[in-house]
């Protein structure tokens, strides 16, 4: 019975193929759908409403999925995104309804549960629950350390690392933090990047064109978010033993190809009378980040979804609550790095 359910569920999906395909991600979604990073995925795009794919657990379990599951969705794709950008209030995944959306999760799901989105790999059905919910908590985590309040959140501000200078939003930049996130816990260098952290954020501002041309060379996907991530890599590098950034990725042979001196986006625009929207977009972000509101301990910048109110002079040191004494700081700034 078991091969021909098999064989019934092939020549589905073939049939379905042959006519409107279903997009790539749904349909690895569909052949993945009893498997836990798929119901961790779903649950999350859905903000842990609307059909309930985990249905068959039991009350303890679903409740578990849909909590966790609203809460990263909170964090991910809030506020909502509006076009032209306004305001530096932006979401850090971009719109959930967006086409990229749901590759985004499913692609951030597998990649922070150690699962390779650039080759096949066997994943056992999920029978009872219990490794959906735990690969919501490790993604939880990660999305823990990009944004909110959280004490382990670096409050990573997503102008400078997840759109572009004229407000597009980079999947594979996001994907890529994920990637590299996992690899400063590995290497145990968050303190050794909050250190650094105010040169890192300005050089990637001067520099805002590098994440498209290695997503464009890399088409994208893993191999781009990878090669990113090396990049991220080896700038923290530089910072800490102080050499030359220029230099270093010119004789670097997985970077020669990069130019630095490509500050800005081609404007294909640029020759309307009217402003377009991502020029519209380009200007405010230009002129809100000439002066943005920074950290007080590490100097990188700070923004709304991601503040603490930091004592200057610590309680346990007889510090008080005066407005003298408060400082605005990233959370893992208070709560980590300061102590």
């Amino acid at each position: 019975m078991s091969g021909d359910a098999a064989k019934a569920e092939a020549s589905f999906f073939r049939i379905n193929q042959q006519a409107a395909r279903i997009d790539e991600t749904e349909l690895k979604l569909l052949k993945a759908r009893n498997k836990p990073n798929a119901l961790a995925a779903r649950a999350m795009i859905r903000s842990g409403t609307g059909h309930k794919y985990w249905s068959k657990f039991d009350d303890d379990k679903k409740q578990q999925i849909e909590t966790i599951a609203k809460e990263i969705h909170s964090l991910l794709f809030n506020p909502s995104l509006s076009m032209p950008i306004k305001t530096l209030d932006l979401p850090v995944a971009g719109r959930s309804y967006s086409g990229y959306a749901l590759p985004l999760v499913f692609d951030m799901v597998n990649i922070v549960n150690g699962i390779r989105t650039d080759k096949e790999q066997v994943i056992n059905d999920d029978a009872d629950g219990l490794e959906t919910v735990q690969f919501l908590k490790n993604t939880r985590k990660i999305v823990y350390r990009i944004s909110g309040t959280h004490p382990s959140s670096l409050g990573l501000h997503p102008a400078v690392y997840f759109y572009t200078s004229k407000g597009r939003y980079q999947p594979v930049a996001f994907l890529e933090m994920a990637l590299w996130l996992k690899e400063l816990e590995n290497r145990n260098l968050y303190g050794e990047f909050t250190q650094h952290r105010r040169e890192f954020e300005d050089f990637f501002l001067r520099h805002k064109t590098l994440p498209s041309q290695i997503n464009i060379k890399q088409r994208g996907g893993y191999g781009g978010a990878k090669r990113l991530q090396e990049l991220y890599e080896t700038i923290l590098d530089c910072l800490i033993q102080r050499k030359d950034i220029s230099e270093t990725l010119k004789l670097d042979r997985r970077f020669s190809f990069l130019k630095l001196d490509t500050e800005d986006e081609i404007d294909e625009f640029a020759t309307r009378r009217d402003f377009s929207s991502e020029t519209k977009s380009a200007i405010f972000l230009r002129s809100a980040l000439q002066s943005p509101l920074r950290c007080q301990i590490c100097q990188g910048l700070i923004y709304s979804g991601s503040i603490s109110v930091d004592h200057v002079k610590r309680k346990q040191d007889g510090g008080v609550g005066a407005l003298e004494n408060a400082q605005l700081t990233h959370p893992y700034c208070n709560t980590t790095y300061k102590n």
